[in-house]
C-alpha cells in the first residue's frame, strides 16, 4: 500500500511529548461528536482521525485523551470521536474523517468485524490504519496493531484468583492449598477480538486446577458463549451473577469462593450482585469472594484499597498511545513501525503486525508502587475513588 505523505519538513523529527495521566474529564468534547473536524486550519503535520469505541468507561476516555495529547505534542491535527458503543455511529464517524481528509486513522473498533467498508475506502484513499487495543477483524485494509498481551492479561487474571484463593503465592508459586473453593468465570463482549485472547489465558491456568478438582464451578458455565458479557456492561453482569446466585447458591449449602472478571466495569456489578443478592459481607476479611480485574478504574482501585475487589490488571495506555502515535508516523514517513509479534494475531484475512505491551497485576499493597508512584493516579484520588 503506498501511504500519502506528510509535506511538511517537520513530519519526520523525533517523537517528543508527555502524555498526561488518566482522568475523567470529557476527552471528546473538542469535536463534534457525530463525526468530523472541528473546520479549523490544518497544522504542518496534518491530520489523524481517532475513533474510540465510548466515553462511558474512563478508560476509553483516557485512552482519547492520551492519543491526542500525543499528536498534538508531535504537531498534527486531531479528529478525535467517541461512538457510545453505536456500530453505524462509528462508521459514520470514520467515513468523516476519510472524507476531511485524515492522512491516517488510529481505530479502536466496537465491533471487529463491521468496518470493512469504510477501511477499504481509507486504503483506496492511500490512508494508513492503525488497531488501537481491539483487533480488527475480516479485512485485509489494517496496517498494525498496538495492545496489551491479552493472553497474558489473562494468565494474569487467573493468577491473581488463585493468589486471592491461597492457592498460589503472590510469587505465583504453588502454597499446597488444594481446596476445593468454589468459582464462576466471566468473559468480556463477544464482539470484542480481545475478550477470546483474555479468556483463553485465563482457562490456560484455570483449567487443570478444575481438571484435578482443586477449583470447582458450580454453575455448570464454563464455555466462552455462556459466560460473555456483551458490550462489557456492568449491569449485565450484574444480571448474570444475580442468576447464578439465586440458582446455585442461595439457600443452599454452595459458597461462593471467587470470580474470574475480566473488567473492573464487570466487576462491580458482580460485587454488586454478591452484596446484595447473596447476601456476601462488604469486605474480603469478613467473607467478600475473591474478584478480579482489568484496566485499573479509579473505582475499582479504591474497591482494591478498601478490600472489597482483590485485584485489577494495570495496563498503562500512555504507554499504548505513545507506541500508536509512533506507529502512525513511522507509516506516515514511509516507513515500517517496529513489531515484536508477527505470528499471534491473525484477524481471519492475515497476520497484522503488532507491537505488544506488558501489563502488571495490582493488589492492595502495590497500588502505591504501580498507580501513584508511576503517576497514573494521585493518592487522593485513590482515597475518593474519583478521578480529578
Amino acid at each position: 500500500m503506498k501511504f500519502r505523505k506528510f509535506l511538511a519538513a517537520g513530519a519526520g523529527a523525533a517523537l517528543a511529548f508527555t502524555l498526561a495521566a488518566c482522568s475523567g474529564g470529557g476527552a471528546g468534547s473538542e469535536t463534534d461528536s457525530t463525526g468530523g473536524g472541528d473546520g479549523g486550519e490544518m497544522t504542518e503535520g496534518g491530520l489523524i482521525g481517532v475513533a474510540m469505541p465510548t466515553e462511558t468507561s474512563e478508560r476509553w476516555i483516557a485512552d482519547g485523551d492520551a492519543v491526542k495529547s500525543g499528536l498534538e505534542a508531535a504537531g498534527y491535527e486531531v479528529d478525535l470521536q467517541f461512538a457510545a458503543d453505536d456500530i453505524p455511529t462509528q462508521q459514520q464517524q470514520i467515513d468523516n474523517m476519510i472524507t476531511n481528509g485524515a492522512d491516517a486513522l488510529i481505530v479502536a473498533s466496537i465491533d471487529g468485524t463491521t468496518l470493512s467498508g469504510q477501511l477499504a475506502a481509507a486504503a483506496e484513499a492511500g490512508i494508513p490504519i492503525i488497531s488501537y487495543d481491539r483487533l480488527i477483524n475480516e479485512t485485509e485494509n489494517v496496517d498494525f496493531y498496538v495492545s496489551f498481551d491479552n493472553f497474558e492479561v489473562g494468565v494474569q487474571q487467573a493468577s491473581s484468583l488463585l493468589v486471592g484463593l491461597g492457592v498460589l503465592d503472590k510469587d505465583l508459586n504453588e502454597t499446597g492449598d488444594e481446596g476445593p473453593y468454589n468459582i464462576e468465570l466471566f468473559a468480556g463482549s463477544p464482539d470484542d477480538n480481545n475478550a477470546g485472547f483474555f479468556f483463553n489465558g485465563a482457562m490456560s491456568v484455570l483449567q487443570p486446577y478444575i481438571d484435578s478438582g482443586v477449583l470447582s464451578v458450580p454453575s455448570g458455565q464454563t464455555a466462552f458463549d455462556q459466560v460473555a458479557t456483551l458490550r462489557w456492561l456492568q449491569e449485565t453482569a450484574q444480571k448474570r451473577m444475580e442468576d447464578i446466585l439465586t440458582a446455585t447458591y442461595v439457600g443452599t449449602d454452595t459458597t461462593l469462593d471467587g470470580v474470574l472478571s475480566p473488567y473492573d466495569g464487570l466487576s462491580r456489578g458482580i460485587l454488586n450482585a454478591l452484596e446484595f443478592t447473596g447476601g456476601y459481607p462488604a469486605t474480603i476479611a469478613e467473607g467478600m469472594p475473591i474478584v478480579t480485574g482489568q484496566d485499573a478504574e479509579i473505582a475499582s482501585v479504591k474497591l482494591i484499597a478498601d478490600d472489597v475487589q482483590f485485584s485489577t490488571i494495570f495496563k498503562d495506555t500512555r504507554k499504548l498511545a505513545e507506541q500508536s502515535v509512533t506507529a502512525a508516523i513511522a507509516y506516515l514517513n514511509g516507513e515500517e513501525p517496529e513489531a515484536n509479534n508477527t505470528t499471534d494475531y491473525d484477524n481471519g484475512v492475515k497476520i497484522v503486525p503488532s507491537y505488544l505491551l506488558e501489563s502488571d497485576i495490582v493488589y492492595a499493597d502495590n497500588i502505591q508502587e504501580l498507580l501513584i508512584d508511576s503517576g497514573y493516579w494521585t493518592e487522593d484520588e485513590v482515597a475518593s475513588g474519583q478521578a480529578s
